[in-house]
């Protein structure tokens, strides 16, 4: 194993000035902005965070003066970072990538917001952090992927995309990020996330826990600890680097509308069309049957007793679109698990592995379903892939709609404007301004 050590990521990272990329580049970053900030909202929300915040709150606040999103306290780095990356994930609406399964945004968002009110930095330095940290976090997943093979998932690329973020932000040397980005590289955590699509938990994709790697790789640094070489600077995957600054990995993610595992989503969306179009309830159906690839089938199908067990669960959300036509807050946190309509439409569905879906995934995730009623009838629909695919050209349009669905439940249609506002213009107001006028419309 010989290493290529010439400091091109390294450079890129923190060289790349806003004015440097390109228009449909910088208006996809805002719409990442809203996303990811939008999923940090709604996890302020859930048990996972309020964990996480103890924890920080616990070890990581004497001499904190970082107030993170979802709370009034103060904490140092390493507590932000805890605390945020509990939440980023925690109600899988975050934006991920086909071919490195998992969710490159909310794998650095919580250190990377972290750093970034830690040293006040305009949103517009922020935006740009998230351009540029996209792009070595997808590319070292899909070489650190190639270079185990084996299915690592979010958590482990979120060490490397937290140390990188960190590190422009902290204006490190090429020399100390590199460092950094070895020792995130080294310690990046294994995350099975498959163990975690059979048994859901808390686990889930590690998000926490490559967010935990990632700054300490980058405190490790600062203390003087070395380490030598990351995957990127293997020979065998320059391809992976020789394009940066020339095309942009941020226009290949996929944006989720639905608060579940992205797998469920196809199903989802086919059935909120068929209720659309023929006007049926959920008392009226004999039978559904879901037709779809191996992964997805094997979703747990069990009935859940946490919000983690709902979202890595393909019957629970299935049955919610069957009853609601939607998936969001309401239908997986804690209060909605008991909910009698949804356990019983759950017992009228059928899950089926479609050759044809299956040969297709995971570069295309597609479903169908067929609803059998009790009168007889049958409704079949087309084949569906996940809304929000890299393809569907998601814009700030899209984004914003799904920001006023997503966040009903926790502001009031004027704060969500505000919340917009904020994201989407003066993009010279610091970071700090911004999450400080959300923690007080979220009322924390």
């Amino acid at each position: 194993m010989k290493f290529n050590i010439d400091y091109t990521v390294e450079n890129y990272l923190l060289h790349t000035k806003w004015s440097d990329l390109p228009e449909y580049v910088q208006k996809r970053a805002i719409v990442c902005g809203i996303d990811l900030l939008m999923a940090l909202i709604v996890g302020s929300k859930g048990s996972q965070f309020r964990s996480g915040l103890r924890l920080a709150e616990g070890y990581c606040a004497p001499n904190g003066e970082i107030t993170p999103l979802g709370s009034r306290a103060k904490l140092n780095i390493l507590g932000a970072t805890i605390a945020m990356g509990h939440a980023s994930n925690s109600f899988d609406i975050d934006d991920g990538y086909n071919m490195i399964k998992g969710h490159p945004g909310t794998s650095f968002i919580g250190g990377t917001l972290a750093a970034a009110l830690e040293k006040d930095v305009s949103y517009l330095e922020f935006l740009t952090t998230l351009v540029v940290t996209y792009d070595v976090t997808m590319r070292w997943g899909l070489a650190m992927q190639e270079h185990y093979n084996f299915l690592h998932s979010t958590g482990t690329y979120g060490a490397y995309g937290t140390a990188a973020g960190i590190g422009r932000l902290y204006r490190l040397s090429p020399k100390q990020l590199n460092n950094a980005l070895s020792i995130a590289d080294f310690h990046a955590p294994l995350t099975p996330v498959m163990r975690s699509v059979e048994y859901p938990s808390m686990n889930k994709d590690g998000v926490p826990y490559g967010a935990l790697v990632g700054v300490m790789a980058i405190l490790d640094t600062l203390a003087g600890s070395t380490g030598v070489g990351n995957i990127l600077e293997l020979p065998e995957y320059a391809h992976y680097t020789a394009n940066l600054g020339k095309e942009y990995e941020i226009m290949n993610l996929y944006f989720k509308p639905f608060t579940c595992c992205r797998w469920a989503h196809q199903p989802i969306q086919a059935i909120i069309d068929l209720k659309k179009s023929y006007g049926f309830t959920w008392e009226e159906v004999q039978k559904l049957t879901v037709e779809t690839f191996d992964s997805a089938a094997k979703l747990s199908k069990k009935i859940p007793e946490t919000t983690d067990e709902a979202q890595y669960n393909i019957a629970w959300p299935v049955a919610s679109a069957l009853v609601y036509s939607d998936v969001g807050y309401n239908q997986v946190c804690d209060s909605a698990l008991k909910d009698e309509k949804v356990l019983q439409a759950m017992k009228l569905l059928h899950f089926e592995v479609d050759p044809e879906m299956e040969k297709q995934f995971p570069a295309k995730r597609l479903a169908w379903v067929k609803i059998t009623m009790k009168d007889g009838k049958e409704y079949t629909s087309k084949v569906y892939a996940a809304p929000g695919e890299h393809t569907d050209n998601v814009d700030l349009n899209w984004m914003q709609k799904k920001f006023y669905r997503i966040t009903r439940p926790m502001l009031t249609e004027a704060a969500q404007e505000k919340v917009l506002d904020l994201l989407t213009s003066n993009p010279g107001r610091p970071v700090r301004k911004i999450i400080a006028l959300i923690n007080e419309l979220l009322e924390v």
